[in-house]
């Protein structure tokens, strides 16, 4: 059950990510393009549930994983915030840290016996540097940024911020709380991306309204 949830999960995310790419295309708003590999970031995530919990977790589905979910997510989310609040030199950060969280991710020793089912715990299996400190701190900054920003803007974005966060929140409380199991994890990646997608596209009331 747990290997469909998540199989579930990362259709919708990358589905939701594909119409986040196409409006990339159409307007070119840097910050679609941040959102869209967000949300691809996600779906990845979710892969790797449903590889792990159907073939049961290895070195292999728990890198995947972890680059994807602990090292990339948030960071991508809270570039798409900053680039849309205009400090375009987010960008070419962005870059940078992925692939140095891509380079980290392939890089790093995976240790000890994996379980055959359940969100294997990165502290089993990971030393605390580099990898384990570089999530920390790019899930602190990325979620510090989505939150900044929200809050920044919450006159402008009301709807649209509210459910950006709501939606970090969802999957952090999907993937932090060890009783939800990988479901749970599965679930909360699909919640949260509905509620990113919600959040990114809802158009401000003012845009709404026609000009007189």
């Amino acid at each position: 059950m747990d290997a469909l949830l998540g199989f579930a999960a990362a259709l919708l995310a990358l589905r939701l990510a594909g119409q986040l790419a196409g409006r990339w295309r159409a307007t070119r708003r840097p910050e679609l393009a941040a959102w869209a590999c967000s949300l691809t970031a996600y779906a990845v995530a979710a892969a790797a549930i449903a590889w792990g919990e159907a073939a049961q977790w290895d070195a292999r589905a728990f890198r995947v994983y972890y680059a994807a979910g602990a090292l990339l997510t948030a960071p991508l989310l809270g570039a798409g915030s900053l680039l849309l609040a205009g400090v375009r030199r987010t960008g070419a950060v962005a870059l940078i840290y992925a692939g140095l969280a891509v380079g980290v991710a392939i890089a790093m020793p995976v240790h000890g016996s994996f379980a055959l089912h359940g969100l294997p715990p990165a502290q089993d299996h990971l030393a605390f540097a580099p990898a384990r400190l570089l999530a920390i701190v790019g899930n602190a900054l990325g979620t510090l940024a989505v939150v900044g920003v929200a809050l920044r803007s919450l006159r402008k974005r009301p709807l649209g911020n509210t459910l950006i966060v709501l939606g970090v929140a969802a999957a952090a409380v999907g993937s932090g709380i060890a009783g939800l199991g990988a479901g749970g994890a599965a679930v909360g990646i699909a919640v949260g991306a509905v509620l990113l997608y919600a959040g990114f596209v809802v158009t401000p009331r003012s845009a709404a309204r026609p000009s007189r």
